[in-house]
């Protein structure tokens, strides 16, 4: 588990399991493997099921769009691919990874090197220019200056912000505060992002242009992506849908 530059500028092919952003990684596997899982929570002397034998495969470069109501399961699902809680009953397996095998540490470094996040908020820091915030991930890293500037600055040219990268938080737009979250998703170069209601603060042109950049990324860079959204234009440019109604996840129509 380990990140790699955005760009392959060395002479020899990507290691196994990363690629720069000139090449899309095989799909031979998936990336992502859920069988069987569900959720349980106890409340009181009773049992609320979250997720109902869900099952699932995410392969590279794939988006795949989540759809449902509030507390229909959406964020528990997500929160059980990263790891951050685990199922009752069946298996995640990331990257190869069976998840219940692996170490509390194992899978922080998981999602420190192979994951990538976007909530609805882009959670940026104020005072910080946008290609500060990018750099955050990669400070706690310890990554060399140098090389924090070299690959945040091509992660906001790949969002189209390499113009506005000194540009502090409270000077962009709605839009281009997400764009720069997206970014900072990516400036690891992730396997896998997982985007909660990305759009879920914008008005629906500029959603509709967020959901392209993200749909253009994964197909180009290899990157698969799990979106969950009210959105129905994530329908129209995801590479496959599932509606997720009372934790039971199906096959959605566009």
């Amino acid at each position: 588990m380990h990140s790699v530059p955005l760009v392959n500028s060395g002479g020899g092919q990507p290691g196994p399991g990363n690629a720069g952003w000139n090449g899309a990684r095989p799909a031979a596997n998936p990336v992502l493997l859920v069988r069987e899982l569900v959720k349980e929570y106890k409340v009181g002397d009773g049992t609320v099921t979250a997720l109902r034998r869900v099952n699932l495969a995410v392969f590279a470069g794939q988006v795949i769009a989540v759809r449902g109501r509030s507390g229909a399961g959406k964020t528990t699902l997500l929160n059980l691919i990263a790891g951050l809680d685990d199922p009752t009953h069946g298996l995640v397996v990331l990257f190869g990874h069976d998840l219940a095998k692996l170490s509390e540490r194992q899978r922080t470094e998981m999602r420190r090197t192979e994951l990538g996040f976007v909530f609805q908020a882009a959670h940026l820091v104020p005072a910080l220019t946008a290609r500060e915030n990018v750099e955050v991930p990669m400070r706690l890293a310890k990554v060399a200056r140098t090389e924090r500037e070299r690959r945040s600055h091509e992660a906001l040219s790949l969002v189209g912000l390499a113009e506005r990268e000194q540009h502090r938080a409270p000077e962009l737009s709605g839009g281009e505060q997400q764009r720069v979250a997206i970014a900072r998703a990516l400036v690891h170069a992730p396997r896998l992002v997982l985007a909660d209601e990305p759009t879920g603060n914008l008005d629906s042109h500029t959603g509709h242009a967020i959901l392209d950049l993200m749909r253009n990324v994964a197909h180009q860079a290899g990157i698969a992506f799990i979106i969950t959204t009210h959105d129905p234009a994530a329908s129209a440019m995801a590479d496959a849908v599932y509606d997720i109604n009372d934790g039971v996840l199906t096959p959605g129509q566009r």
